[in-house]
């Protein structure tokens, strides 16, 4: 019996633009609305909006609710001011990667997770599972659309479309910072390595929003443009560069762990801590093909014909247009090598490289 998949609040306006829908994480959203290509170029020179209303908004309220966050996640929003935000991981006892979130601090004892939506369910049951120790509740506010506005053009072309008394407010926000006011969100964050914005509203006025996007001249954009954007950023996706087993050290997320003050005992740092000074920890690299070909998922890295890592997201950059990919090896493969890639029984050659491969509409590879 198939699982009953969901469809967001704007799914209507996704089929009338024509857009290839595809099952994703329990929803039905669009993969693209006729060339992915082109979509990902729209969004790295002027400016996209992808629907992301099937993400997880979940909202951490209460007196404990600050103790409660430090000990569930291994970043530490007690150095978050009111309206701060900050990636950070929700690891299991086995230091595991459970899911990546944005953790936003609204108020002293106020906070907003969002988290990715296949993880939905186990994050608040996980979430939950703790509550009871701590004076805090614990809220998905599926009451909420969400809309990330992406691209050098996105706060030119997104602030005439916003209630009037937020504009002045959106453009004087700082990077991963979140205002809130009458219902909505603004966040200055997101997925490409572009400049952009993620808005959370209510979901009688996302629909109008949407609307007032696209006659601005933002470009709908699918899930395709957001994969090969957040691919050429050298941001991580759940399930493929990160998992419920992954070492986020070997991951390239040690950066995200505030280990300070070490009494804080965050889930996952026992599993964690014999690990941060070993040697024999993997790394995290990027790659690019030195020929024509395709990377994917799970190929192997070699060097001097030995196997030293695998691929965890590989795909084809338009930006580039040349092969892509991210990878976990061993430490000694640094960046600037020459290495191969294992496609299917050839050797390809290919060149490490520090991620990000791309922004703002031109390479930003660096060695």
């Amino acid at each position: 019996m198939n699982k009953k998949t969901h469809q967001t609040i704007l799914y209507d306006r996704h089929v009338g633009l024509g857009a290839r829908i595809t099952p994703f994480a329990g929803w039905e959203m669009p993969l693209h609305y006729g060339s992915q290509i082109q979509e990902h170029h729209v969004v790295r020179r002027a400016c996209g909006v992808f629907d992301v209303s099937h993400m997880g908004i979940v909202d951490v309220t209460g007196e404990e609710s600050l103790h409660y966050l430090q000990l569930m996640l291994a970043c530490d929003p007690g150095r978050l001011g009111d309206g701060g935000g900050q990636y950070g991981l929700l690891l299991n006892d086995h230091g595991g990667v459970a899911d990546d979130l944005i953790a936003y601090r609204l108020a002293s004892n106020r906070f907003c997770l969002v988290i990715n939506a296949g993880n939905r369910e186990k994050d608040l049951a996980w979430l939950r599972i703790h509550a009871p120790a701590f004076k805090v509740t614990i809220t998905e506010r599926t009451d909420l659309a969400m809309l990330a506005v992406q691209g050098q053009e996105s706060l030119l072309r997104m602030t005439g479309c916003l209630p009037p008394d937020l504009t002045d407010a959106v453009t004087a926000l700082p990077a991963f910072h979140l205002l809130e006011r009458h219902g909505w969100r603004v966040a200055r964050t997101g997925y490409t390595g572009e400049e952009g914005y993620e808005v959370m509203l209510p979901l009688r006025e996302a629909v109008a929003f949407w609307d007032r996007l696209l006659h601005a001249g933002v470009v709908a954009a699918g899930l395709g443009a957001r994969d090969t954007l957040r691919l050429e950023a050298g941001l991580s996706l759940y399930g493929r560069d990160l998992h419920d087993k992954g070492n986020p050290l070997e991951c390239g997320l040690g950066w995200t762990i505030a280990w300070d003050p070490p009494q804080r005992k965050f889930i996952g740092r026992q599993a964690l801590e014999p690990l941060r000074h070993d040697p024999a920890v993997k790394k995290r690299i990027g790659l690019i093909l030195e020929e024509k070909g395709v990377l994917r998922d799970q190929q192997t890295v070699l060097l001097d014909g030995a196997a030293v890592g695998v691929i965890t997201s590989g795909g084809y950059s338009p930006t580039l247009e040349r092969g892509i990919a991210l990878a976990i090896v061993e430490r000694h493969l640094q960046p600037g090598s020459p290495c191969q890639v294992d496609v299917r029984g050839r050797l390809l050659n290919a060149r490490a490289v520090r991620p990000p491969f791309a922004r703002f509409g031109k390479s930003a590879l660096r060695e």
